[in-house]
């Protein structure tokens, strides 16, 4: 049987941090930001965190066989 491989769309939008948790960038910051206000903007600039049960499918498509 030959190797599980590393979803690489997955490795390029999340990353796993030292205690396990998966961190991905918030949407809606790429174009039309001068609708948005300041403190929308501010906020969107902090990473989210992923838990539950969408946390689990995308940490098995990022370490196959772990």
């Amino acid at each position: 049987m030959s190797k599980l491989k590393t979803h690489k769309g997955m490795k390029k939008r999340f990353t796993v941090t030292a205690s396990g948790k998966l961190k991905h960038r918030t949407a809606n910051r790429h174009h039309r930001l001068s609708k948005k206000t300041g403190t929308r903007k501010q906020r969107l600039r902090l990473d989210g965190v992923i838990d539950g049960t969408v946390a689990k499918t995308v940490a098995a498509l990022l370490a196959p066989g772990k």
